[in-house]
């Protein structure tokens, strides 16, 4: 799939991460709790598409509900009737873009942090249409926009102070505890402080791998028997020794093989 939205999907690295957590002023283990509750912890499809939801309540409410009527897929007061994720959601996305691109943009939630949309302002993003573009350069520019939000809407601080029911409350909405999502995100800091954060070599390799269909299984920085099985497939397709661990060799021919994707 290529389309406004299709990128080379480059991958966090460290220098995403520090500049993150110097504006966040919080560890390592605390925003990755944000994000693997909020994305499991990657930032887009394996299409290369930032990861996304459109929230048909969103567009409802900034088009006046002038799409109700004809459109309740994707236009409703009632929050819900998502379908699948992945493609599906950019099939709704692009059908609501059809009808009033700014609201659809808007109404959708974008990348590691599912920032959405009517909070380009809180990004440090002109517009709406910045924002997405930085959505769809790479994820440390997503993980950026997390950052921004956080900070702009208030939550950071509850973040720092590891209070995860009001941080709940103010990043999620006041539903939050519907879906657990002030325990999810105290077991996943509990797993993250004591367990160690992904490591962002090997998290970069498995993206590249599911880029190019080696399916590495899950993207969590753990050289796993999947993610090693996927890897010496592909050292031996490019004619590399086959490791146990990931080398600089093999990283860069997985880099390189990315960047020739066309968008």
């Amino acid at each position: 799939m290529s389309d406004e939205f299709t990128s080379h999907g480059a991958a966090l690295d460290d220098e995403g991460m520090e500049n993150a957590l110097d504006l966040a002023k919080v560890s390592a283990a605390q925003l990755w709790a944000v994000l693997a509750v909020e994305t499991s912890g990657n930032g887009f499809f394996s299409d290369r598409r930032p990861k996304i939801l459109f929230e048909r309540h969103v567009f409802s409410r900034l088009t006046q509900q002038a799409f109700d009527a004809q459109y309740p897929d994707i236009s409703s007061k009632t929050p819900g009737n998502y379908g699948a994720s992945g493609a599906h959601q950019y099939d709704r996305l692009n059908q609501a873009i059809s009808l009033n691109r700014n609201a659809a943009l808007q109404s959708t939630s974008w990348g590691l942090g599912q920032t959405m949309g009517f909070n380009f302002a809180t990004t440090g993003s002109a517009d709406v249409e910045a924002m997405v573009k930085r959505m769809v350069a790479s994820e440390n520019e997503q993980l950026l926009c997390t950052v921004g939000e956080l900070i702009g809407g208030g939550s950071v601080a509850a973040l720092r102070a590891k209070d995860w029911a009001n941080f709940a409350r103010r990043y999620n909405g006041p539903n939050y505890a519907i879906n657990n999502y002030d325990l999810r995100l105290s077991a996943a800091y509990q797993k993250f402080s004591y367990g160690g954060t992904p490591d962002l070599r090997i998290r970069m390799a498995q993206t590249c791998l599911t880029y190019l269909g080696w399916h590495p299984g899950d993207i969590d920085g753990i050289l796993g028997k999947q993610t090693r099985d996927a890897m010496n497939l592909f050292q031996a397709k490019e004619g590399l020794d086959l490791t146990t661990v990931l080398n600089d060799e093999t990283l860069d021919h997985l880099r390189s093989r990315v960047l020739a994707l066309s968008d």
